[in-house]
C-alpha cells in the first residue's frame, strides 16, 4: 500500500499543487534510495550502526534553509 505524504506549508496548510507534489515525491524516493545505499554500505564496511544513524541525523540538522540566504 502506498503511503500518501502530507507536505505542510509554513501556514500549516498542505501543498496541493500536483506538480509540486510530484517533485516532492520524486525527491523523497531518490533521497530514500541514496540514504539507504549509503547506510547499507557503511554497515557492511564495519561502521557502527548507531554511529552511522547519528551522522545521518547530524547531516539533516546541518542543512541550511534557502530562505536564510534570501
Amino acid at each position: 500500500m502506498e503511503t500518501v505524504r502530507i507536505w505542510p506549508q509554513d501556514d500549516g496548510q498542505p501543498v496541493a499543487c500536483q506538480e509540486k507534489l510530484r517533485v516532492l515525491e520524486e525527491n523523497w524516493q531518490e533521497l530514500s534510495e541514496v540514504l539507504t545505499d549509503a547506510f547499507d554500505d557503511a554497515i557492511l564496511m564495519g561502521v557502527n550502526e548507531q554511529a552511522m544513524r547519528e551522522r545521518l541525523v547530524a547531516l539533516v540538522h546541518s542543512l541550511r534553509s534557502p530562505k536564510a540566504d534570501a
